[in-house]
């Protein structure tokens, strides 16, 4: 099954009590999607400095990074160093998957640019198109050509680095999806959230006063219309970190 293959997440958002008591903190909600029988899961808490060694870095077939309140355009020194970090990944060719945050981070460190999304918050869960060169990269998935996912962010990719393509887009965000070579990926959107995750954000998000609470109660009402395609994202983010596409 996975051949004895080490990966790691790096943590770039504070685990909630709710998460951690529910699912073992966002490293065990991303565990639970991607790890497979045979392998070995670390996870290194870089929002709180704590990133690889060079040493380190040569044990891992593959890197997930994650979410985070923060703004992958700000110069806070922990994202300052993972933008380094991120940029020795790809010289290395390791397999890197970034998710909302994560896909970023990734884009600023590859040389695009991030920032305040033109249309505001997107929070819900959404419809996100496959460009056709996507569809053949995914062919042997046999997933179809839209799929849903749960999305919460008010940051977007602006401008993809050079050589990187987009192969996946939505009514309200341009580069829902985007891959660099063979050996990145970033996401938007969470694959790895439930709905449950969802609502208890909305709650979070609207407690700090990032949104209206009526926004966040329209949001929670209209929350049962769409389902996200979670089991076509988990076989699509594992084929990808596995080199398996």
């Amino acid at each position: 099954m996975g051949g004895g293959k080490r990966f790691a997440v790096l943590l770039c958002a504070e685990d909630s009590e709710y998460v951690k008591k529910r699912y073992g903190g966002y490293y065990g909600v991303f565990v639970e999607m991607l790890a497979e029988e045979g392998e070995t899961w670390d996870v290194f808490r870089v929002a709180n400095g704590e990133f690889p060694d060079d040493e380190q870095v040569d044990r891992f077939d593959g890197f997930v990074i994650t979410g985070s309140c923060n703004d992958a355009h700000g110069n806070d020194a922990w994202i300052c160093r993972l933008v380094s970090l991120l940029k020795k990944l790809d010289s290395s060719n390791r397999k890197v998957l970034g998710i909302c945050f994560g896909h970023q981070v990734l884009s600023r460190a590859l040389g695009g640019k991030t920032g305040r999304a033109i249309t505001g918050w997107d929070i819900g869960v959404t419809t996100i198109h496959f460009s056709s060169s996507s569809s053949k990269l995914f062919s042997s998935l046999k997933i179809p050509t839209t799929l849903s996912i749960i999305e919460c962010h008010r940051d977007e990719v602006r401008e993809l680095p050079p050589k990187a393509e987009v192969i996946a887009w939505s009514e309200k965000t341009g580069v829902e999806m985007f891959r660099y070579g063979n050996h990145i990926m970033g996401i938007q959107g969470h694959p790895e959230y439930t709905k449950d995750i969802l609502v208890h954000l909305i709650d979070r998000l609207s407690q700090r006063d990032f949104i209206v609470d009526s926004y966040a109660d329209d949001l929670k009402a209209n929350m049962g219309k769409m389902e996200p395609d979670k089991d076509a994202w988990k076989k699509l983010c594992t084929s990808f970190l596995k080199g398996r596409l």
